[in-house]
C-alpha cells in the first residue's frame, strides 16, 4: 500500500480556529494508542489568538531518521516518516532535538518517539487522515492539486523551507497567499526581531516630585 501520487497534505494556517477537532481526531487513528500526534500551538499568546496546527512535514531528507543512531526512523518509497519502529528505538531524543519543525515527541510511558505519520493506516488506501477529516475550516486538508486550486484560487502552496543556509523540501504543502507566494518560506528570517529596549524613567530618581 502507498499514498496515492495524486493526494497531498496541505495547512493553510490562516484557516485554522483552534477549535482542537484536530488533536481529538488524532487520539483516535488506531496506531497512536490513544496520544494525540498533532500539537496545536499558539503563534504568539500575548497579543493574538492565533493558532496553528502543527504536523509532521514529512521531509524529503529527513533529520530525524539521519540522526538516529539506531535506524529506527523509517521513509516509506511514497515519502511518508514514519514513527520510530519499537524494537529499535533508543529512547535518546536525538530525532526530538534534531527536527526543525519540533514534531517528534518522547513518549517516555513507551520509551519511544511517536509522531504523525499521516495516518498512514488510512492515507495509503487513500482516506483522509483522522485530522483533515474533522477540520471544520479546512485548515487542514487532504486531497488533489485541482481540488485545491478549485477551492482556494487566491493561495498557493510551499513546500521548501529555509533555516539559515540549510533549504529542506517536504511532502507537506502549506498554503500562502499567491499575491506574495515565494519561492521557499524563510523560517529564520521571519522570526520576531528582538524587541527595541525600553527606557524606564522614575521620576523620583530625577529629582521630579
Amino acid at each position: 500500500m502507498s499514498v496515492p501520487s495524486n493526494l497531498n497534505f496541505y495547512i493553510d494556517p490562516s484557516r485554522c480556529i483552534g477549535c482542537q477537532a484536530c488533536v481529538q481526531a488524532c487520539t483516535e487513528c488506531e496506531t497512536h494508542k490513544g496520544h494525540s500526534m498533532i500539537h496545536l500551538e499558539t503563534v504568539d499568546r500575548a497579543h493574538s489568538t492565533q493558532t496553528i496546527p502543527v504536523v509532521c512535514m514529512h521531509c524529503d531528507s529527513p533529520t530525524c531518521a539521519e540522526v538516529c543512531p539506531a535506524d529506527a526512523i523509517k521513509r516509506t518509497p511514497d515519502g511518508v516518516v514514519q514513527s520510530a519502529r519499537k524494537p529499535r528505538c533508543i529512547a535518546c531524543n536525538n530525532c526530538v532535538l534534531a527536527c526543525p519543525f519540533g514534531v517528534p515527541k518522547m513518549q517516555v510511558e513507551f520509551d519511544l518517539m511517536m509522531k504523525c505519520d499521516m495516518c498512514y493506516d488510512r492515507s495509503s488506501v487513500g482516506l483522509k487522515p483522522m485530522c483533515a477529516s474533522v477540520c471544520p475550516s479546512q485548515a487542514l486538508f487532504f486531497g488533489t492539486h485541482e481540488e485545491l486550486e478549485a477551492a482556494r484560487p487566491q493561495s498557493a502552496p510551499i513546500d521548501r523551507f529555509k533555516f539559515g543556509e540549510q533549504t529542506i523540501t517536504t511532502k507537506v504543502k502549506m498554503m500562502a497567499p499567491r499575491r506574495a507566494y515565494p519561492e521557499h518560506l524563510d523560517v529564520t528570517a521571519a522570526l520576531d526581531p528582538l524587541p527595541p529596549p525600553r527606557t524606564l524613567s522614575l521620576g523620583v530618581l530625577n529629582g521630579a516630585r
